[in-house]
């Protein structure tokens, strides 16, 4: 019977997954109508869809989760408009030399029901007691890749240096596998959600164009440095906390010796 129940548990998941999917095809098609989705923008999103269905199936079914819950449906509802942001993206490099300029209305949009709907995964989450540290990173992997996607967007117009915003998060993983103390817990931070928030705000904002090119650019500038303070902040936090382990070894490793002479 338990394993008939987990089995049953097992297909439910991926029947949310495989909605999940094809909601982000739905989203696709519906671009595609106002004014035409090109090439890129399709093939980009049909990725985006098909790599969000095969990772986030076998992270629920290696999770023993008894359901998928209302939270992640929230946070599966943004990676859907993500994949929206993300085709056109895509489609607009292509827009630039064929088509026109970029559906920027519809992208902008779409970003900002994502980012309103990244304040309501984590509420959903605590009022139903349905925590659990695969929300926690479907959630992160989520932002992570909204930002990346529309760090991309504004660099064609602001210069390539706006890239580092969206490539921060992914550099410092990279890092974290050639020095495994950076892949230490980190203690909750407000100043860290906050400024992890302010990029998809600021970057949504130069994104729409209602600024001067100039003033757009000192605005990312700020976000920059302020994701430079965040993250070099929690490096120095790691760095002490694994100072102090190593101290801590080589004090207990001396005591040993010397009880052994």
């Amino acid at each position: 019977m338990a394993a008939l129940n987990n089995t049953y548990d097992t297909t439910l998941l991926r029947q949310e997954t495989a909605a999940g999917a094809a909601a982000q095809i739905l989203l696709l098609a519906l671009l595609g109508t106002v004014p035409g989705l090109g090439p890129a923008g399709w093939l980009t999103g049909l990725a985006f869809a098909f790599a969000t269905w095969a990772v986030l199936t076998r992270a629920v079914c290696r999770s023993w989760l008894r359901s998928f819950g209302a939270a992640n449906r929230v946070t599966l509802a943004r990676a859907t408009l993500v994949g929206g942001v993300t085709a056109l993206v895509a489609d607009s490099f292509q827009s630039h030399s064929l088509q026109g300029p970029p559906r920027v209305p519809v992208l902008v949009a779409l970003t900002t029901v994502a980012l309103i709907l990244d304040a309501v995964d984590g509420k959903v989450a605590r009022r139903t007691g349905t925590a659990s540290p695969l929300g926690a990173r479907f959630d992160m992997e989520v932002d992570a890749f909204l930002i990346l996607v529309l760090s991309v967007h504004v660099a064609a117009s602001l210069g390539p240096w706006v890239l580092t915003i969206g490539a921060m998060r992914y550099a410092f993983v990279a890092a974290a596998r050639v020095l495994p103390w950076l892949s230490g817990a980190l203690p909750a931070s407000t100043a860290r959600k906050a400024v992890a928030a302010l990029q998809g705000i600021v970057l949504l904002v130069a994104a729409a164009g209602i600024l001067p090119g100039p003033a757009a650019s000192a605005l990312v500038c700020v976000a920059l440095a302020l994701l430079l303070w965040s993250f070099g902040r929690d490096i120095r936090w790691l760095w002490r906390v694994r100072a102090r382990h190593t101290a801590r070894h080589a004090t207990v490793v001396r005591h040993l010796t010397h009880a052994d002479a």
